[in-house]
């Protein structure tokens, strides 16, 4: 009953509005040229429940835009460069930059939107009636944006072209073929005994060029060329030693279920798609390891929402959810979550259909945008806007110096993380802090002991192939 309570206090739209809404309101500095440029938008809102005066009150609590990943050999063990800038990864983010300086508050007695004490001496506990939701103006990348084509849907990626060499394979496109052709003759008939009929049936026949060994032109061949269903697909590749994709036409062209990374420009990176990040933050929470020690349980989104976008709810269950669904002997507080997911019918103005509407000759060629912004709603310095890592207009001479630093970066952080645990009293320390010669980032990583048990099942059980060495988890994560 809450739950129904909580959606009819909020949309889909007047989620996706909010966000777009608050974009607008930010400076230009990092935002797409009109008309050239291209970016994606996701965002965290926390929602606070009055049950008193049956209203919802919804904040931005962290907003980012980017599309951007740095190559492999750009990437830094030190956490001083931002390796993914993809506007999933800016927001949540932003979302622990938030949630830092709210503890900051609830330690140093002063008040937080977000916590309270909790029942375990040192731990804090989400207010009652608050929770927190995920906006993508986009379908994430990776696995979530693999699904059938339909209706009149245009593939953005080059067409396969395959010799059709199996005898077999040849003979079954045929036999269909020669009965569209008989439709085309005789006019439409209905089928209900192969494969072909249930696509066109669903929608899913979006034309999809096939070569076959008669290239004469011919009526067969058109049909042959015209009906075969094809798939919207993901520049994500699989993970190394993972089985590769079939690279087939049309539907065979993906796998399903298993872990990419994301695309990059020439050289590969090393960021995994913000799918299966997404998954990950549905087991072990949102808020990060080192949060963790302070928290009594891991933060969760109640709902994830997407925009107006090529879209399928199944895949989108699939990426998320049905992953993880089978993971056991978590840690106690730790579960396979269940968001709501959901789809605005708002569009964002900036993303690539919008531009090329809008995009003219002069103008040379639609690009993605280079920059990444992230606002956070915190007390200072809310906005950073990066560029291939860093701070957007450094100096060569500043790099490598914290000028030129993201403030949203594993270094930057980590360095507010240990503000909040020097504002905490010896005494209020969690557990998992107390009386240990802690240092480094890692150090304080491998402290948070449930997180790391849960993180463990998890790969384990879900994800064995997500990289385990220390060097490679600071960069893939």
């Amino acid at each position: 009953m809450k739950l129904f309570y909580l959606f009819i206090m909020w949309s889909p739209d007047e989620i996706s509005s909010l966000c777009y809404n608050h974009f607008n309101k930010l400076p230009k500095r990092g935002k797409p040229e009109a008309g050239r440029e291209w970016t994606l938008l996701a965002a965290v809102i926390l929602l606070t429940d009055s049950s008193e005066q049956k209203t919802v009150h919804k904040q931005i609590v962290s907003l980012g835009t980017g599309t951007k990943c740095i190559g492999q050999s750009a990437m830094s063990t030190k956490g001083d460069i931002l390796n993914d800038s993809h506007a999933e990864v800016i927001a949540r983010r932003g979302c622990v930059r938030y949630l830092t300086e709210q503890l900051y508050r609830a330690v140093s007695g002063q008040s937080s939107d977000v916590f309270c004490p909790g029942s375990e001496e040192g731990k804090w506990a989400v207010k009652p009636g608050v929770s927190f939701l995920f906006f993508t103006s986009q379908t994430p990348c990776g696995d979530a944006s693999i699904f059938p084509m339909t209706g009149s849907q245009a593939q953005p990626c080059e067409p396969v072209n395959a010799i059709q060499s199996e005898e077999s394979e040849r003979r079954g496109l045929k036999r269909h073929a020669e009965c569209d052709l008989e439709e085309t003759r005789q006019g439409p008939r209905m089928k209900t005994s192969d494969n072909h009929s249930s696509h066109r049936k669903s929608g899913n026949t979006n034309e999809h060029e096939v070569i076959t060994e008669n290239k004469e032109s011919n009526p067969l061949n058109e049909v042959l060329r015209c009906h075969l269903p094809d798939l919207h697909r993901t520049g994500a590749k699989c993970v190394p030693d993972s089985p590769a994709d079939p690279l087939q036409p049309g539907l065979l062209y993906h796998s399903v279920g298993v872990l990419r990374l994301k695309p990059g420009r020439g050289e590969r990176t090393l960021s995994l798609s913000c799918s299966d990040k997404l998954a990950r933050w549905g087991v072990l929470g949102f808020q990060g390891a080192l949060l963790y020690h302070f928290l009594q349980a891991p933060l969760y989104f109640r709902a994830v929402v997407v925009g107006k976008c090529p879209y399928s709810h199944q895949a989108m269950q699939r990426a998320l959810k049905t992953r993880c669904s089978d993971v056991r002997d978590l840690p106690s507080g730790f579960s396979a979550h269940d968001p709501e997911i959901l789809q605005s019918g708002l569009e964002f103005p900036h993303n690539h259909t919008h531009t090329e509407s809008k995009h003219t000759h002069t103008q040379g060629r639609i690009s993605p945008c280079g920059a990444a912004i992230s606002w956070c709603a915190v007390s200072q310095q809310p906005l950073d806007v990066t560029a291939n890592g860093y701070k957007q207009g450094v100096t060569k001479k500043a790099l490598g110096t914290s000028q030129a630093r993201s403030l949203i970066s594993k270094v930057e952080l980590f360095h507010s993380f240990l503000k909040l645990v020097a504002a905490t009293e010896d005494s209020r320390l969690p557990e998992s802090l107390r009386g240990k010669d802690l240092k480094t980032y890692w150090d304080y990583k491998q402290a948070a002991g449930a997180y790391q048990q849960a993180w463990t099942q998890l790969r384990l059980q879900a994800f064995p192939l997500w990289p385990r060495s220390p060097r490679e988890l600071l960069l893939f994560s």
